[in-house]
């Protein structure tokens, strides 16, 4: 998650903050209806929330043919919003407050590294723009973030979708939700300059609560799947808080490996992607990928593939436990035969493993970054203090902590 290329795109308030006002989604809005009027000397008339996202299993496959499981999460992009009559857009974001409002001309979008946060919305209203939507007037529009800074629970896709949601709706374009989401991808690929996959605004714009999703990112064919944790177990992100320094030059070269594993498959089968492969498939024709590396990294994207789609078994029968050793079994695989994880998610991992977890693993591009694990609720507050323990021990760093839960994706909140 960057903003201007670089930088998290969400920075989150205080704890205080939240606990004041987040048990209460009225509240909030009544809260951010004030900063609004402190800041554009008008009420906003419409509120809009779009989650982040995490990829519950799936991981290192989106490239290779493969699906991913993701969720839409409870945390996520709050915007209220008022319409102007003149043409100029005009933003504010209660997270870089320091910036103050960013006033931009409507009509002459251009990204700009001065407008920092704001190259996220301004790229959303110019593709809609470019896609003829008839968007006759500016709006004033506050952002607020509740997602936690650097957890890589996809503030830019949630800031984007929310946008793009807004738009449809303060307008009357009645696009589809679908479509939003592919023109959120865009913003992010064309404007920002951004060359991510589709799965990040795909959970934030499709998201179901108490369900997962299972999608094939290439054609975009997706079913929900039943998630219901219920009372009994509760979703954990835990952020390592360790700087991921290696991931941009080790996914090169790991998509590379993975090209030339399917390149010596394609010489005998005819196949597009690794991950149309069944396990056995690959261990029949193991043997023509010489290269003993680039045959680990294509098994771990056959297995993984299957792993995600036996999860959809799993949790249609209501099983967690056996979706945990799925879980399991993906950051086994991550670690040893794709070499994403390291010290710092290992470490995490191995902790959460022996005081009781669920299910845990890395979730994300790997070499730090964050875990997810699914945890027994009456048992959290020792597990996070014992698995800290362990992990400082190991790191001499400390992890961060998320209680998240499954939501709905990007919608309109009501008047306000």
């Amino acid at each position: 998650m960057i903003v201007g290329r670089h930088k998290a795109l969400v920075q989150t308030s205080t704890p205080s903050f939240f606990e004041k006002i987040m048990k209460n989604s009225e509240n909030l809005l009544q809260h951010l209806q004030s900063i609004f009027q402190q800041q554009f000397d008008a009420k906003a008339t419409h509120a809009f929330f779009a989650p982040g996202r995490v990829n519950l299993i799936g991981e290192h496959i989106d490239y290779n043919g493969g699906h991913v499981f993701p969720c839409a999460l409870n945390v996520g992009t709050y915007a209220l919003v008022r319409v102007r009559e003149d043409k100029r857009l005009r933003m504010y974001s209660d997270n870089f407050s320091a910036l103050g409002v960013l006033d931009l001309p409507l009509n002459a979008l251009l990204y700009d590294e001065k407008n920092d946060w704001a190259n996220y919305p301004a790229g959303v209203f110019k593709m809609m723009l470019d896609d003829g939507a008839p968007i006759e007037h500016g709006l004033d529009i506050l952002f607020f973030g509740d997602i936690p800074n650097g957890a890589g629970l996809s503030s830019s896709a949630s800031i984007e979708l929310v946008t793009a949601v807004l738009v449809n709706h303060m307008f009357e374009l009645n696009w589809p939700q679908i479509e939003l989401v592919k023109l959120s991808q865009r913003a992010e690929n064309q404007f920002n300059g951004m060359n991510c996959g589709i799965m990040d605004q795909f959970a934030s714009g499709m998201g179901r609560a108490m369900h997962a999703m299972q999608l094939n990112t290439h054609t975009l064919d997706f079913q929900y799947v039943p998630l219901d944790l219920g009372a009994e177990h509760t979703l954990l992100i835990a952020n390592t808080n360790k700087r991921r320094e290696l991931s941009d030059s080790k996914y090169n070269e790991r998509r590379a490996e993975c090209d030339a594993a399917l390149a010596a498959l394609q010489t005998v089968l005819p196949i597009k992607a690794l991950c149309e492969l069944s396990l056995q498939q690959f261990e029949h024709h193991a043997d023509v990928m010489t290269n003993t590396t680039q045959r680990q990294r294509a098994l771990h994207a056959v297995a993984e593939n299957q792993r995600t789609l036996e999860a959809v078994n799993v949790l249609k029968s209501g099983d967690i436990a056996a979706f945990g050793r799925l879980m399991n079994a993906s950051h086994v695989s991550l670690r040893d035969l794709y070499e994403v994880t390291g010290e710092h998610l290992d470490a995490l991992v191995d902790a959460a493993w022996t005081h009781g977890a669920v299910g845990a693993r890395m979730t994300g591009a790997g070499f730090g970054g964050c875990t997810v694990m699914i945890v027994k609720t009456h048992a959290l507050h020792t597990f996070k203090a014992q698995v800290n323990s362990d992990y400082q021990a190991k790191t001499g760093l400390s992890a961060t902590f998320y209680d998240v839960s499954i939501g709905e994706g990007a919608r309109f909140l009501g008047a306000v």
